[in-house]
């Protein structure tokens, strides 16, 4: 039997994604509230305060960042665990790109250029041996993971480098209205852009499409190929910037401090409703998203529980996030994808062949 989509159809089925992705935000929002009645009930204070709240709000703005590059690649229906090496590479080369002009401001200017040029190139590679090597995306970043942190360790000799005293000072530290942070309006900014890009533009469009069905998107003319490896440069981008906005918020590379991104990332943009799938997801949950796993670290840190707790905290609410979007993807799966689809057992895998 051969089945006819209506127009009334589509529009039932996007009229249900919309009200998904609705109660979606609802939720997070929710747990948003949860989270800091329970640390202003166990800390007070502490917690409660409007220095905390402003920390918050600077490691938010660093996590919205990369986390927007992780949802492109992942509403493409692939996945980039390479966020923590890159972070770290583009910042050490930033570092010693304004070092070496003695932090003057074109110094500066010109470490910003260094961050973002070296986030795309490791973008790009990612991009090439997910499409032209056609290695698994899982697999094709955890090796650059490795190389860009095994390259950052070897140009600082695994020692810290210092960023200018005028980028920490002017940007790091800097407000607007004496409480918010100046790198938070950039992520937030940001996060305008790339909503404007995914819903307005022909390359949302194609994003969605490819993350929808590959395959479908190749035979209705998108170059599935170039597509995919664009994702992966603007994503790489995305976290050149955020190493230039850590170097500002900490002063230093800190090359022991990201191990744990590409874990937070994904758990922020699962979180914010954008399925592992492929093709579903709104800048809106991402950025509620990445309030979780920064407002669950700063209330243990200052709750006095252990880092290993922490880890498996963030590890936990991975878990149950991916079990919901399974769960979602099970009831509105079936109306467009295909049985063979269906039966996939994880969508990491989904770029190899193409």
């Amino acid at each position: 039997m051969t089945m006819v989509t209506t127009d009334s159809d589509a529009r039932a089925s996007k009229w249900s994604m919309r009200s998904l992705m609705a109660g979606q935000s609802i939720w997070i929002g929710l747990i948003f509230v949860a989270l800091v009645i329970l640390f202003t009930v166990i800390s007070g204070d502490a917690f409660a305060s409007l220095p905390n709240a402003r920390n918050i709000l600077a490691g938010v703005a660093i996590m919205i960042i990369i986390s927007l590059g992780q949802m492109m690649v992942i509403l493409t229906a692939g996945i980039d665990l390479s966020i923590g090496g890159v972070l770290v590479f583009s910042g050490v080369v930033a570092a010693m790109t304004m070092n070496a002009f003695a932090g003057s401001i074109a110094g500066i200017l010109l470490g910003l250029f260094a961050a973002i040029v070296s986030g795309a190139v490791w973008g790009l590679i990612n991009g090439f041996l997910v499409t032209k090597a056609r290695i698994p995306p899982i697999i094709a970043t955890l090796g650059t993971l490795g190389m860009s942190m095994g390259l950052a360790l070897v140009l600082t000799s695994g020692i810290d480098l210092r960023a200018p005293l005028p980028l920490v000072e002017g940007l790091g530290s800097s407000t607007v209205l004496g409480f918010i942070p100046w790198i938070a309006i950039i992520a937030l900014a940001l996060a305008g852009v790339v909503a404007l890009v995914l819903s307005q533009t022909v390359f949302g469009r194609h994003t969605y499409a490819i993350g929808a069905s590959a395959p479908a998107a190749e035979r209705a003319g998108i170059s599935v190929t170039r597509h995919l490896i664009t994702v992966y440069a603007v994503a790489g981008l995305l976290v050149g910037i955020a190493s230039f906005v850590s170097l500002a918020r900490f002063g230093t590379t800190t090359l022991s401090g990201h191990a744990e991104d590409a874990l937070k990332a994904i758990t922020a943009v699962v979180l914010g409703g954008t399925s592992l799938f492929g093709g579903i997801g709104v800048v809106r949950g991402v950025v509620l998203g990445a309030f979780i796993p920064v407002i669950l670290l700063n209330g243990f840190v200052i709750a006095g529980v252990q880092a290993y707790w922490q880890q498996f905290a963030i590890g936990l609410v991975l878990v149950v996030a991916v079990y919901i979007d399974r769960r979602r993807h099970a009831t509105t799966g079936p109306r467009r994808r295909t049985k063979k689809q269906q039966s996939s057992p994880t969508p990491i895998d989904t770029h190899q062949g193409r």
